[in-house]
């Protein structure tokens, strides 16, 4: 017998010694509170966890952090180097308003900018479109042309601020913007950084802001792809979003899974459209959530590292170390807030933001405590922030790398999600992808029955949210939140209309043909996309001209 095979031996004989002698006894006298215990995402957890419930191969599945696997970090000092990149996402009214609010945010310690587009920009239409009537402002910035871009970024140095930008159907118009408006600043294209989501599988799948099929959308995404490696190279091409699949009711192990089933995809794609995977995946980055489970998403966030790794070293042979890396941005979670008791919602940011820095995020955004309510206000914004501040400087949990590490509950934790997420990567794969698998339902109706459980396990007292299903009290009506007026709609058509009045709209004509003639050939639309936003064209105008070559996708109903 080996030496660990006797000490596995050993271990064994001591647990099953202390289950009867003490655990059981324990019980006989004092009953646990609950007959099961599971994480929020159903699994089971036993009462205790032991050297026997690890892996026996350390270096293969935990490792070193900056080395492959990479479950313990990307980065070979983590925190100890820099800390993550505090992010606060943020966007409402018109450019005038949010940019009031970038600037205040950056001048309390925020250290890089996300930007929250109305719902018309997220799905290519302009301000004046009958479609957008009602939405102006309301949930992010209203972006119509260039103009409304100058005044968002208006003194704030795009050579020297980072900017990630949650927009996926227009991924390629807001790009450009980005790129015009850092150059009207005397900042070229190869000196901006920053991130588009540009993810527009899981728009199909959870999130619902889409505009075209997915052949046109996927070579739009490639296009970027391209446009990029050659002449953005400090951009992050896209954000592959778990996010969105866990604020619909998805599991971790789904969370993991789905998204970096969708990553396959994107790789894939843009192999097939002839790129160098060396040349591209470095510039791959991650979006997910960081929900109130907070060792369950230790090591969701850390089998996530672990498994991109492996596909992107053993599937698809990327053989430089950028490749295989999974750098991630994270939010905390959205559905967790509750409109009763506002101020608890504090309480599960913070258990969310430890989550997402002790799991090894490169950026990090913390919701407001009112955001259930309204849009937040200054001051919410600030304790958001203060929370990733004091977690940074006053909670020690940045002094050593991957802390938890060796936990024999978290380390068991990190091998069940991976396994269950290369599970559904298995039947995403034998179903010929994700495409397929959104097409026929698949992926929606997991994610609706797990969200199903969720809520059932609510309602049966079975899963306690504070303040809704248990401690609960009458409060008063709530005061001063932020509400985004109709005249605010009504000022920036009267904008829009300015800028209309004032551009060459033979150029703008001009521009958007070549533009169409390039969408009904094969050629890389950045470069036209480009010099359409340069004269002004509208993001509308630009969409509805691509909307004419590539159609618009119907949604597949999965009941």
């Amino acid at each position: 017998m080996s030496s660990t095979e006797d000490l596995k031996n050993k271990v064994q004989e001591a647990y099953n010694n202390w289950n009867e002698k003490t655990y059981n006894k324990s019980l006989a006298k004092n009953p646990e509170r609950q007959e099961e215990f599971t994480t929020i995402s159903f699994t089971p957890v036993k009462p205790l966890y032991t050297p026997n419930d690890l892996t026996e191969n350390y270096n293969e599945k935990i490792g070193f952090p900056g080395e492959y696997p990479f479950t313990r970090g990307v980065q070979p000092t983590m925190y100890r180097g820099k800390f993550w990149t505090m992010r606060q996402y943020a966007g409402f009214g018109t450019a005038k308003e949010s940019n009031e609010r970038y600037r205040y945010l950056l001048e309390q310690g925020q250290m890089g900018l996300s930007v929250a587009f109305d719902l018309p920009t997220q799905i290519g239409y302009d301000s004046d479109d009958p479609m957008a009537y009602g939405e102006v402002g309301k949930v992010g910035v209203a972006i119509d042309t260039l103009a409304d871009m100058e005044i968002l970024f208006n003194q704030i140095p795009l050579d020297k601020v980072s900017t990630s930008m949650t927009i996926n159907a227009p991924a390629s118009v807001l790009l450009a913007l980005y790129i015009a408006v850092a150059e009207k600043q005397g900042v070229s294209k190869a000196q901006i950084s920053g991130t588009i989501q540009n993810d527009i599988l899981k728009e199909y799948i959870a999130r619902g802001t889409y505009i075209f099929p997915p052949k046109p959308s996927m070579r739009l995404i490639t296009n970027i792809f391209e446009y990029c490696s050659k002449e953005v190279p400090k951009w992050n091409t896209i954000s592959i979003s778990g996010y969105h699949i866990r604020e619909a009711g998805s599991t971790a192990a789904q969370e993991v899974g789905f998204t970096l089933a969708n990553g396959i995809a994107y790789v894939d794609a843009a192999i097939k459209a002839g790129l160098d995977i060396d040349k591209f995946a470095g510039r791959l980055s991650f979006f997910f959530n960081a929900h109130n489970d907070l060792l369950e998403e230790v090591a969701k966030f850390r089998a996530a590292r672990r498994l991109w790794a492996k596909i992107m070293k053993e599937r698809f042979g990327a053989k430089d170390p950028r490749s295989w890396m999974l750098r991630f941005h994270s939010q905390t979670a959205g559905s967790t807030l509750t409109a009763q008791q506002v101020d608890n919602n504090i309480v599960r940011v913070t258990i969310q933001t430890l989550a997402a820095v002790l799991g090894g995020t490169q950026s990090l955004h913390t919701n407001s405590r009112d955001e259930a309510l309204a849009l937040p206000t200054e001051e919410s914004v600030r304790i958001a922030l203060r929370t990733q501040q004091i977690a940074a400087y006053e909670s020690g949990i940045t002094n050593t790398i991957d802390p938890l590490a060796g936990s024999y509950y978290v380390e068991a934790m990190t091998d069940m999600i991976e396994q269950k997420a290369v599970e559904y990567i298995e039947k995403i794969d034998a179903m010929g992808g994700v495409v397929p698998a959104i097409e026929a339902g698949y992926i929606q109706l997991e994610i609706q029955q797990a969200a199903y459980q969720f809520e059932k396990e609510v309602e049966a007292n079975k899963q306690i949210i504070v303040g809704v299903n248990k401690f609960t009290m009458k409060e008063e009506e709530h005061k001063n939140l932020l509400k985004i007026d109709m005249k605010v709609q009504e000022e920036q058509i009267k904008f829009l209309n300015q800028v209309r009045a004032e551009r060459s709209n033979e150029e703008v004509k001009i521009k958007l043909a070549h533009l169409k003639e390039a969408a009904q050939g094969e050629q890389n639309l950045m470069p036209a996309i480009v010099d359409a936003v340069k004269v002004y064209a509208g993001v509308g105008e630009i969409c509805n001209t691509l909307r004419d070559v590539f159609g618009e996708y119907k949604e597949t109903v999965v009941i």
